[in-house]
């Protein structure tokens, strides 16, 4: 083949796993609550969440806080229905927001336990799935990471479900990986995670910009993807706009009581243009560990993770936290091809550090055929050159175990 002459064949990518998907959630609907319904059902059509994997339970919607005896035998039929292969679960309510001394979402992912509440300043017990590298949560450690689909009323629901869906790769598609904000306030108290923000720049900042700011809040900006600060209450939320799949939060004592806090709820992000945010149940004190950690939560979700698995990976003790937004968003999901001596270079977030075999096939099911194995995708080699002849159809396949650490951090 001269080397003026490219081939006309666009090959497709069959990608390696990166994160959670429909069929690995379990939407679980309050049948006394016609918003838990009504959010379910637009949710498991938007993103086609198979019928066996909506279980359905029935709890008087009267109080924010929920009885740990009332829980335990909620929490045994929702056991009972959960098809075994479900690796997260989606809550479709806003209240109850906590069981006892712990968030509802941490009470269905970890179970109700009082070793992760605190009365005081004391640490807690820890997740084992945070700051790992793993994409099973429920088969490596019996966790099922869960989140709220919480919302005002079904208007708010339905934007931020459309919002979680159209991130679904737009990273990538568009070239533009949004900006980072990362404020130290003149809250000190709440801005004790500007210990990490240096970390955050130096390894991610050649992936996206990262502005970090001695500020109160952040105006007018029109890219923010991740927005991490710390304040009882935050300013001009709704002058910027935010990217579809954004992360934002503050770190703050009650920001995740949704419904009666007396700080800024979490929900504000949510109505603000955010797709996902957290927020503490209970006093937690400022300890680092029980509020995510912006490094993990980025350089997770910037690997092509969902947006529950980013946020769940970045924190370290999640009892008295509770996670909101649109589980399954990914805006970092997909690949990109560029021409290269008569091949094609495979650019992807997914294909992190680490070795991969390559396969081919003339259908886009298959059967695949392996072509070459262990090559290392290194911060110095980030791409996969097609091998010749090309072939309609690639498949990449990791070949090392990922249920690992990440990374370490200053807050781990």
């Amino acid at each position: 083949m001269s080397a003026n002459v490219f081939p006309k064949i666009v090959p497709q990518i069959v990608l390696p796993d990166s994160g959670l998907v429909a069929k690995d959630l379990a939407v679980i609907v309050n049948t006394e609550d016609p918003l838990s319904v009504q959010i379910a059902g637009y949710y498991q059509q938007q993103r086609q969440i198979p019928p066996e994997n909506i279980i359905t339970i029935s709890f008087k919607v009267d109080k924010p806080v929920m009885r740990p005896g009332e829980f335990a035998v909620l929490k045994k039929i929702v056991e009972a229905k959960t098809p075994k292969h479900i690796q997260a679960y989606l809550l479709t309510w806003a209240d109850p927001y906590r069981v006892g001394c712990m968030s509802i979402s941490s009470a269905f992912a970890l179970g109700f336990d009082s070793r992760y509440c605190a009365k005081g300043c004391k640490l807690t017990a820890t997740s084992q799935y945070a700051g790992t590298n793993s994409l099973r949560p429920y088969d490596d450690f019996s966790i099922r990471p869960t989140m709220l689909l919480a919302a005002a009323n079904f208007e708010e629901a339905k934007a931020l479900i459309d919002r979680g869906v159209a991130a679904d790769g737009q990273m990538v598609a568009n070239g533009n990986n949004g900006k980072a904000y990362l404020l130290e306030t003149s809250d000190k108290a709440r801005s004790v995670r500007k210990s990490v923000f240096p970390s955050v720049q130096l390894l991610l900042g050649n992936k996206l910009p990262v502005t970090i700011l001695k500020a109160n809040a952040i105006r007018n900006r029109k890219d923010v993807m991740f927005y991490f600060t710390g304040k009882k209450f935050v300013a001009d939320i709704d002058s910027n706009t935010f990217l579809p799949g954004a992360m934002a939060d503050h770190l703050t004592s009650a920001g995740g009581k949704l419904t009666n806090s007396r700080q800024m709820s979490a929900l504000r992000w949510l109505e603000g243009g955010a797709t996902g945010s957290y927020g503490a149940v209970v006093e937690p004190c400022n300890f680092p560990g029980k509020f995510p950690n912006p490094l993990i939560a980025m350089s997770n979700y910037m690997q092509g993770s969902s947006l529950i698995e980013a946020y769940w990976k970045s924190v370290i003790m999640p009892g008295q936290g509770v996670f909101i937004g649109e589980p399954l968003a990914k805006p970092y999901m997909g690949y990109r091809l560029k021409k290269r001596n008569n091949s094609y270079a495979l650019f992807s977030p997914v294909l992190t550090r680490g070795y991969y075999k390559i396969l081919t096939s003339s259908q886009k099911t298959g059967p695949f055929t392996l072509v070459t194995s262990g090559i290392e995708i290194t911060p110095y080699q980030q791409f996969i050159t097609l091998p010749q002849p090309l072939s309609p159809f690639y498949k990449i396949e990791r070949l090392q175990n990922y249920a690992q650490p990440l990374l370490s951090s200053p807050l781990f």
